[in-house]
């Protein structure tokens, strides 16, 4: 991470923060099974997240916050027979725990003056509670995820915005080497362009998340960070709002992802991504490009891929040159030149039975916004259609149903049982799933894709 944000010296605490610290605090505040709303830049699924199963909704929850209740009347979870695992709830009153944070915030450098103001109001928010807990039992298909994040009104949409504010996503351009269509694309997916970036209250959000959460701890260095942000003058309590998760702004930025990423690209002093586009395309850029972002390269294009294709390798892990992967019989769409990679990899969101892409490095840099196949493809789908470009030439296989979270379960109790290790059970698409499901296949006779459908779970059954 830069130790200067456009002329304005960061504390020294975080100037000599490594990259590797920054990316280890972003970790993610989503369920197992990816119920959380908001991408927030920075987050990683849990190990067994799926890495080309459909993202959840990218627009930030913006529904309003239904008031404070009594903490104690809102706790429900039995006491932990631990106390090192209780949640602070399950120790205290909400006011009890907000007078300990406030100790605990300032030996982290946090002043009084900060914190009475910022946690003068504070409200346990017990709607983010219900909603950290959910956990949808059905997915989108990925072309469905596809057909809301890529459609034509935001494709329109975000033609227009990149027109109005060519000028700011140029000299992000010009200054971190990513392209203005990449950039608002990001923006059209995380917020559609500034519409639906959350109105909840980052500080309500990890006061009750670090008072109840499932992952307290992270809710609280949060909360911590996001309290260094008002300290340090870029935003006020009032206006630092967000998801309910806590991802923040136009483009959906954790506290520590701000710290780390977030630059003043107006150079009025602040680094403001509520209230300033500079800010936004900046920071954005910023982040991609302190991530490995490659001037100049195209993140990949479709392709289509020969008979006898081996679908095992159409993982991300896989990668190999352009080269290699032509003489194998990877031709680009429409005879167009493949790009020319190093490390490139072939992956098929949707099985034998869908398209196939070659990505390369730009493609893994966007997925380290949000760790999402499907994700970092809606932003390359919508950043080439927003310049003009072609969008997806084959066909989705429509007809397929997509498991729910208990029929992915079932059907990775049935491969366990027939000798296909997938790991224990919990409804996820992993690698693990997609590596006993294709085993699988393979004994069976059929095209070893380790794509899930209702026809497989069917096939399981009976054999």
């Amino acid at each position: 991470m830069p130790s200067q944000f456009q002329g304005r010296q960061l504390p020294r605490r975080h100037a000599a923060m490594s990259a590797a610290r920054a990316r280890t605090l972003m970790l993610t505040l989503l369920l197992s099974g990816g119920a959380m709303q908001g991408c927030q830049a920075g987050a990683a699924p849990s190990p067994q997240s799926p890495s080309s199963s459909p993202a959840q909704t990218t627009a930030a929850d913006a529904g309003k916050a239904q008031g404070a209740s009594d903490a104690k009347a809102a706790t429900t979870a039995p006491a932990s027979a631990n106390p090192d695992d209780q949640t602070p709830a399950e120790r205290e009153s909400f006011d009890q725990w907000v007078s300990e944070f406030r100790r605990k915030a300032q030996a982290e450098g946090i002043t009084p003056a900060t914190l009475d103001k910022a946690l003068a109001d504070v409200r346990y928010q017990p709607r983010i509670i219900e909603l950290d807990r959910s956990q949808p039992e059905f997915t989108r298909a990925i072309w469905e995820y596809l057909d809301g994040a890529v459609s034509s009104t935001r494709i329109d949409n975000g033609r227009r915005k990149l027109a109005e504010h060519r000028s700011a996503a140029d000299q992000a351009q010009a200054q971190y080497g990513v392209p203005g269509s990449v950039i608002t694309a990001i923006w059209g997916i995380e917020s559609n362009y500034g519409s639906n970036f959350g109105s909840f209250s980052t500080i309500d959000a990890f006061a009750t998340l670090g008072y109840e959460g499932r992952r307290h701890a992270f809710a609280q260095e949060q909360l911590i960070a996001a309290l260094r942000i008002i300290q340090e003058g870029d935003i006020d309590r009032e206006h630092m709002l967000g998801s309910w998760a806590g991802a923040m702004g136009h483009t959906q930025f954790i506290p520590t992802s701000f710290l780390a990423y977030a630059v003043d690209g107006d150079n009025d002093g602040k680094r403001d991504i509520w209230g300033s586009i500079p800010d936004v395309m900046a920071s954005t850029a910023n982040y991609l490009a302190k991530n490995g972002w490659q001037r100049g390269q195209p993140w990949g294009v479709e392709v289509t891929l020969p008979e006898n294709f081996d679908y095992t390798r159409t993982e991300l892990a896989t990668r190999q040159s352009t080269q290699t992967w032509q003489s194998q019989g990877v031709r680009a769409m429409q005879g167009q030149t493949l790009p020319n990679f190093d490390q490139a990899s072939v992956i098929a969101p949707a099985g034998a039975q869908g398209p196939a892409f070659l990505v390369g490095p730009n493609f893994r840099v966007i997925m380290r916004y949000n760790n999402a196949t499907s994700y970092a493809l809606a932003v390359a789908l919508l950043s080439q259609r927003i310049d003009g470009g072609p969008g997806v030439q084959g066909d989705w296989p429509r007809d397929l149903k997509p498991l729910s979270r208990s029929q992915t379960k079932e059907m990775q109790t049935l491969l366990n049982q027939k000798g296909f290790g997938t790991g224990t059970p919990d409804g996820i698409m992993g690698p693990n799933t997609r590596d006993g499901l294709r085993a699988w296949q393979r004994s069976v006779g059929k095209t070893p894709d380790g794509f899930p459908s209702s026809s497989v779970l069917e096939s399981l059954r009976s054999s």
